[in-house]
């Protein structure tokens, strides 16, 4: 099915499949369990087994004392101040905004960090893929940001304001993480940096959940049901133990800017999706959004770095 292409091309359209499926198991399991206790306790499972595979497999590492707190910060500002600020954001605001918001923003705010952190330079080439996958999102998503006839409710004056402004944050704080995480990328396995990030700020969102969430204390008890408990035991598997560690890979080897162009095809992923399993309508609008966007995704990796071997052991 891949055959003659690279390694990382591979690894992308991996990440763009499992995490353009992940919606559908977030989606019914924040059904029943509280947002941030769901989140928390995915990633912190995730991060758990993503370590013991890391120090049995020849992928472990002694991590240096000065390289603590770029870890630390890596691990709350991908996991806890993404997710967190996300999730409570899109209570006050109707999905389809939250959608152009988060997904239009990441991949512009990791290009941002990147210059800013000099992990990458800037070409006419990238400038134009991002432009491209920003407005195909926007032709994408736009008529839900338009539906009058199901409005929000304002649990507090501003609340629409405050929630579209914590999903917005969410971008920039996923986007400044990440391009941080590329040094430590260099230095150390994947497999750990993810195994550490995923733990540390999945107990982040725990912490969070049990001090600010409803029902959070009661939630931890367990008993989802079924439904919800696939649901996470999928987004454990594959949106973190595969999705994220190849990540992690693609953003060691190709950049942020590049690996966060996923987001240009997550979209279109879960459009077929919802039309295959929901009978959702997919319009001439959607179609023309849905080549936009993949335009724009094609031109970001067109010029990726061909894959090189890292020497880290267990990891590659």
């Amino acid at each position: 099915m891949f055959a003659g292409l690279d390694k990382n091309n591979v690894r992308f359209l991996m990440l763009c499949l499992i995490w353009g499926s992940t919606w559908i198991a977030t989606k019914a399991g924040i059904e029943v369990v509280p947002p941030l206790v769901f989140a928390g306790t995915r990633f912190t499972a995730a991060g758990a087994l993503l370590l013991i595979y890391a120090l049995t497999n020849g992928a472990g590492a002694v991590v240096r004392s000065e390289d603590f707190i770029r870890l630390f910060a890596v691990s709350i500002f991908i996991i806890t101040l993404c997710y967190g600020p996300l999730f409570w954001g899109m209570q006050y605001i109707d999905t389809g905004t939250a959608a152009v918001l988060e997904m239009s923003l990441t991949p512009i705010a990791l290009l941002c960090f990147a210059l800013l952190l000099r992990e990458e330079a800037l070409g006419v080439r990238r400038i134009i893929a991002i432009g491209l996958g920003v407005a195909g999102l926007i032709v994408l998503f736009w008529p839900s940001t338009t539906v009058a006839a199901l409005p929000k409710p304002e649990a507090f004056p501003g609340a629409s304001l405050v929630g579209g402004m914590a999903v917005a944050s969410a971008a920039f704080t996923y986007g400044y993480g990440s391009v941080l995480a590329r040094p430590l990328l260099r230095a150390y396995p994947a497999l750990l940096i993810a195994g550490i990030t995923t733990f540390v700020g999945g107990l982040g969102l725990v912490v969070v959940a049990v001090i600010f969430e409803t029902g959070a204390m009661t939630a931890l008890s367990g008993d989802w049901g079924s439904i919800a408990w696939m649901s996470w035991f999928f987004l454990v598997v594959f949106g973190s133990l595969i999705g994220y560690t190849s990540y992690m890979r693609l953003l060691r080897d190709v950049g942020a800017s590049r690996a966060g162009s996923y987001a240009f095809v997550s979209p279109v992923i879960a459009v077929g999706l919802g039309a295959m399993l929901f009978a959702e309508e997919v319009t001439l609008l959607d179609i023309i959004g849905i080549i936009v966007m993949l335009s724009g995704a094609y031109l970001a990796m067109a010029d990726a770095p061909r894959h090189r071997k890292y020497t880290a052991r267990g990891d590659a």
